[in-house]
C-alpha cells in the first residue's frame, strides 16, 4: 500500500521556511527561488487539508498546527540524516551493532574490553548508545540492551553477566595516615540520587554506624561518584567492578565491607535466543558472556 506521506522537497521547504520565517530565506538555504518554495508550501497544505502559515507582509508565521508540524518535521528530519550518514560510514564489507546500555557500566567495564572483540572480528563495528531505563527493545533499532535484570524485560531473552555489589570507597589522604585511622561516620559521604536509602541499607546490613546516613552530595551517575572520591571530596558507595583499577592501583582505598545485599545484576538483552540471532549479535553476545564468566567465574 502506497504511504500517504508528502515528498521530501516540500518537507524540506517547510522546515528551513518555518525555521527562518521567511520563505525568502528558505530558498536562499535550499537554492531555489522564493517562488518555488511558496508552491511548495501550497502543495504540502493542499495535501494536509491544513493552513501551515500566515502571511505577513514578506513574512510568515506558522499557526499553532504548524508550529506542532515543525517541530515533528524536523525531528523526522534530523533522524533520517543521522541514519543516513550512519550507513554512508558503514564499511562495504563489514557488519555493525547497536548496543543500548547504562553509561558508568559502558564507561567503566565495557569499553575497556571492546578491543579484545574487535581483534576478534575486526569487521565489526560495535555502537553504544545511552539507556538509564528499561525500554521496549522490539523496534527500537537496538541489535541488544545491556541494563540491569528487570520485570520490564519480560519476553525477552534475558542472560544475567555479573553481579553489582557496592562498596565504600575513598581518597586515601581522607583516612588520615592509615586505613581505619577515621571511622566512616566521621567522613563526607556521597549518594547516587536514585538510590538515597543506599547508605542507610548499608549500615543497617553491615553493621557500621553511621549518625546521618542520608547526609552528603548527591550525584545522578556512579561515574560522577567516583570522580568526586578520587578527587577527595567523600567516601562513594559504588559498585566494586567499576573501581578494580583504582583500587589496585591505590588511587582509591576500600577498608570497608561490601554492602553484599544492596546490588543489582547486569544482564545481556536479546528479542530471540543466541542461537537464532544473527551472525554479528551471536558472535558479540557469545564473546560478553564469556568475558563476563572471566570476570567472575563463580557468578551463576
Amino acid at each position: 500500500m502506497r504511504r500517504k506521506i508528502p515528498s521530501n522537497s516540500a518537507l524540506m521547504a517547510f522546515e528551513a521556511s518555518a525555521r527562518h520565517g521567511s520563505f525568502a530565506r528558505a530558498a536562499d538555504e535550499l537554492a531555489l527561488t522564493e517562488g518555488a518554495i511558496s508552491r511548495q508550501i501550497g502543495r504540502l497544505e493542499a495535501f494536509l487539508g491544513i493552513t501551515l502559515f500566515e502571511r505577513v507582509g514578506n513574512r510568515v508565521r506558522l499557526l499553532p498546527n504548524g508550529e506542532r508540524y515543525a517541530v515533528q518535521v524536523r525531528e523526522s528530519l534530523d533522524r533520517l540524516e543521522r541514519d543516513s550518514q550512519y550507513l554512508m560510514g558503514q564499511p562495504s564489507d563489514g557488519a555493525s551493532l547497536d548496543i543500548a546500555t547504562i553509561p558508568t557500566f559502558a564507561a567503566r567495564w565495557l569499553i575497556p574490553r571492546l578491543a579484545r572483540f574487535r581483534e576478534m572480528h575486526p569487521n565489526t563495528t560495535v555502537h553504544l548508545t545511552e539507556r538509564m531505563e528499561p525500554f521496549v527493545l522490539a523496534g527500537s533499532g537496538f541489535d541488544a540492551a545491556i541494563h540491569f535484570e528487570h520485570p520490564a524485560w519480560t519476553g525477552m531473552r534475558t542472560h544475567r553477566l555479573l553481579h553489582e555489589t557496592l562498596v565504600p570507597v575513598c581518597h586515601p589522604a581522607l583516612l588520615d595516615g592509615g586505613e581505619g585511622a577515621v571511622s566512616l561516620d566521621e567522613l563526607p559521604r556521597l549518594h547516587r540520587r536514585q538510590n538515597p536509602d543506599a547508605w542507610q541499607r548499608y549500615a543497617q546490613e553491615t553493621g557500621v554506624a553511621l549518625t546521618h546516613p542520608a547526609v552528603g552530595a548527591r550525584y545522578d551517575l556512579h561515574s560522577m561518584q567516583i570522580e568526586a572520591a578520587l578527587a577527595g571530596l567523600g567516601v562513594a558507595l559504588v559498585p566494586r567492578l567499576y573501581v578494580e583499577t583504582e583500587l589496585a592501583e591505590g588511587r582509591l582505598v576500600a577498608p570497608w565491607p561490601d554492602g553484599i545485599s544492596i546490588a543489582k545484576t547486569f544482564c545481556l538483552i536479546l528479542p530471540e535466543p543466541i542461537r537464532l540471532s544473527e551472525g554479528p549479535i551471536q558472535m558479540f553476545a557469545n564473546w560478553l558472556i564469556k568475558e563476563a564468566r572471566h570476570h567472575s567465574p563463580n557468578f551463576d
